[in-house]
C-alpha cells in the first residue's frame, strides 16, 4: 500500500482533522504535505458534505445540508519543483471504499436548497442509500437493480494564480448580475460562511475566506468536472497556475451516470485514492493546454453493450417554446422522457427514476448539434442492470 498522506477520521469534521483539507479555491491555502516528482501516494477522503448525510431512511439531513461546507478536498499537495507553465502528469492507481464505511448515498436537493437540473419537477427532498458489493452497488430504496460502479474523483484540481482567481470571481460576477430570476442560484460567488482554509486562522483567513473561490464548477483548474469515467488508470494533465501546484482531491463517486443530475449527484462516498504524479517542465506551452486539464481515461469501465436510448430535442416541455441548439434542454428532455418510462416499466416513483438516472452509469450523449433548430441529446440506460426485461412487449 503507498504511504498515507492526508488521513481523515470519518467522526470528525474536516476542520478538526490532524491535518485539515479545505473547501475553497485560493493559491495562499497552505499545502499540507509535499512530493517529489515520480511519487506514489495514498489520499483518504471524506464524503463531499462533510459527514452531514448519514446511513438512514429519511432525507431530512439532505434536506437541510449546508451547501457552503461543500465540498471538502483533500491537500492540498506540493510537488516539489512544479512551476507555473508546467503540467502536472497525475495517474489514478487505485480508488476504493475506507474499511467500515462501505455505503454511499444519492440525493435530490431541496428546491429551497439548491434544487438541481430537474427541480421544477421533482422540488422535494428525496435519498438513496447505496451499498457496495464488491464492485457491485444495490440499494433498498430503489429496489430491482443493482449495476457495476466506476469508482472516480468527481473533484480533483489545482490551485489557481491570484490573476485567474480574480478572472473567475470577475466574471461569475457578470452571470449573477444578468441572471434573470435573481432568486436562482446561477453562480456561488466567495463566501466565509462555513469556509475551511486548511490551518489558516484569524486575519490571514479572513481575507482568504472573502476571496476564496467555491468548489461548485468545474473550471481551468480541474475542479469538479464529475467525469465518471476518470477512474482507475486514468492519466490527466493539469496546467499549473502556481509554483508547487497544490493538487487537492475528494467528492469521490462510487458510480454516476453522465450529467450528475440529480446534483447531490453520483453515489457519494468516503474512500481513498492512490496517485501518481510527475511534471513535464514547461508543458503548458509546448502542448497548448493552457486553458483546461486534458484527460486520458483509463481501461477500467463495465461492460454494458446493450441499451435502451431516449431521445430529447430542444423544445420546452412545458411550454413547448422551441429553443435554438440548446443541448442542456435537450438532455434535461431525454432525461424526462427516460423517467416517465421507468414510471411505467418499474413502478417507481419520479425521484427513484431521477435518482437512479443520476447514479447509475447511463451514458449521455450529444448526438446532434448542427440541424436547426433542434438540438438532439440522448440517454442511453444499459439494460441488463434491472432484474427484468424492460422493454416494450
Amino acid at each position: 500500500m503507498p504511504e498515507v498522506l492526508f488521513q481523515v477520521d470519518l467522526n470528525k469534521p474536516m476542520e478538526d482533522q490532524v491535518t485539515p483539507g479545505h473547501n475553497r479555491w485560493h493559491p495562499d491555502i497552505p499545502a499540507t504535505v509535499s512530493v517529489n516528482p515520480g511519487a506514489v501516494f495514498r489520499m483518504e477522503c471524506k464524503d463531499w458534505t462533510d459527514g452531514q448525510i448519514v446511513n438512514n431512511d429519511d432525507p431530512s439531513d439532505i434536506r437541510d445540508v449546508n451547501l457552503n461546507r461543500i465540498h471538502v478536498l483533500s491537500g492540498p499537495v506540493w510537488v516539489n519543483g512544479a512551476k507555473p507553465g508546467d503540467l502536472l502528469v497525475v495517474d489514478i492507481l487505485d480508488i476504493g471504499a475506507i474499511q467500515g464505511s462501505e455505503w454511499g448515498f444519492n440525493g435530490i436537493f431541496a428546491q429551497e436548497n439548491g434544487g438541481g437540473f430537474l427541480t421544477e419537477h421533482y422540488p422535494k427532498a428525496a435519498k438513496s442509500i447505496w451499498d457496495f458489493h464488491g464492485i457491485y452497488a444495490s440499494s433498498r430504496h430503489i429496489p430491482g437493480v443493482k449495476f457495476a460502479g466506476i469508482i472516480h474523483p468527481g473533484l480533483i484540481g489545482t490551485a489557481p494564480s491570484p490573476q485567474l482567481l480574480d478572472k473567475w470571481n470577475k466574471r461569475e460576477s457578470v452571470v449573477i448580475a444578468n441572471a434573470p430570476v435573481k432568486s436562482a442560484a446561477y453562480a456561488n460567488l466567495p463566501n466565509p460562511d462555513s469556509a475551511i482554509l486548511g490551518r489558516l486562522k484569524g486575519a490571514e483567513f479572513d481575507r482568504i475566506a472573502k476571496e476564496a473561490a467555491r468548489t461548485v464548477p468545474p473550471r481551468e483548474n480541474g475542479g469538479n468536472c464529475d467525469i465518471k469515467n476518470l477512474s482507475k488508470g486514468t492519466r490527466i494533465y493539469f496546467p499549473v497556475f502556481t509554483d508547487g501546484a497544490k493538487l487537492s482531491v475528494g467528492d469521490l463517486h462510487f458510480s454516476q451516470g453522465d450529467g450528475e443530475i440529480s446534483f447531490c449527484g453520483g453515489i457519494e462516498m468516503a474512500g481513498w485514492i492512490d496517485l501518481h504524479v510527475d511534471l513535464i517542465k514547461g508543458g503548458m506551452a509546448k502542448y497548448k493546454i493552457t486553458e483546461n486539464p486534458v484527460f486520458k481515461p483509463g481501461p477500467v469501465d463495465p461492460h454494458y453493450s446493450e441499451f435502451l436510448v431516449f431521445e430529447g430535442i430542444s423544445v420546452h416541455e412545458s411550454t413547448g417554446e422551441q429553443y435554438y441548439l440548446d443541448a442542456h434542454l435537450a438532455y434535461r428532455r431525454a432525461c424526462l422522457n427516460a423517467i416517465e418510462y421507468l414510471k411505467t416499466t418499474m413502478g417507481y416513483t419520479g425521484e427513484q427514476a431521477y435518482m437512479l438516472l443520476s447514479t447509475a452509469p447511463v451514458e449521455g450523449r450529444i448526438s446532434g448539434i448542427v440541424d436547426v433548430p433542434n438540438a438532439c441529446c440522448t440517454l442511453w440506460l444499459p439494460t441488463s442492470i434491472f432484474d427484468r426485461d424492460i422493454l416494450p412487449k
